[in-house]
């Protein structure tokens, strides 16, 4: 039986700067995002090409955010299960964002580059495998309607990274997991 999980965040806008919405130029596009329990709050904005505070994170970005977290978090559990020891995870992950003439826009691609280090060299192509099988679980990926694609570099700690297979096995639409 399927189990559902509720999230709550709490969002203020911190933007009036004395007129509110009155004229497009006259407010801040600046944000407080916070949730029970939370260590911090997250600075939110626009993105700068909307009138967005750049220091501050754009719903664009955290929802890259969002794909790269959950993509990690599935696959160290994978590997935690596989006895595949992680000992380092970094990810330089992007995501595209097409803008409409109309004004709308949506989210058309993310890929995610993740590096990560393990213990054990004999087992680095079956750690890489292990991407392809978080994407599947993750929840995130699975709930938007463009590609999530990964080319992930996996190397031990006493070797260099090895660079992704060339092949496509490693990218999937997040619509129709393999």
């Amino acid at each position: 039986m399927a189990r559902e999980h509720s999230y709550n965040i709490s969002m203020v806008w911190t933007g009036n700067l004395g007129q509110g919405t009155r004229h497009y130029r006259d407010y801040s596009r600046n944000h407080e995002i916070s949730g029970a329990d939370k260590a911090a709050e997250i600075a939110g904005s626009s993105d700068p090409a909307f009138r967005g505070d750049s220091s501050r994170y754009n719903p664009e970005e955290l929802l890259v955010a969002a794909l790269s977290a959950c993509h990690m978090l599935a696959l160290l559990h994978l590997c935690a299960t596989s006895g595949i020891v992680v000992t380092e995870y970094t990810d330089a992950a992007e995501g595209t964002m097409r803008e409409n003439p109309d004004g709308s826009g949506e989210m058309v691609k993310v890929i995610l580059r993740p590096r990560m280090v393990i213990t054990d060299a004999d087992r680095i192509e079956e750690a890489r495998a292990l991407h392809h099988k978080a994407h599947e679980l993750c929840f995130i990926a699975r709930s938007v309607n463009f590609p999530v694609d990964h080319a992930p570099e996996v190397s031990a700690s006493s070797g260099p990274p090895r660079p992704p297979a060339e092949d496509s096995s490693t990218s999937g639409s997040a619509t129709a997991p393999r």
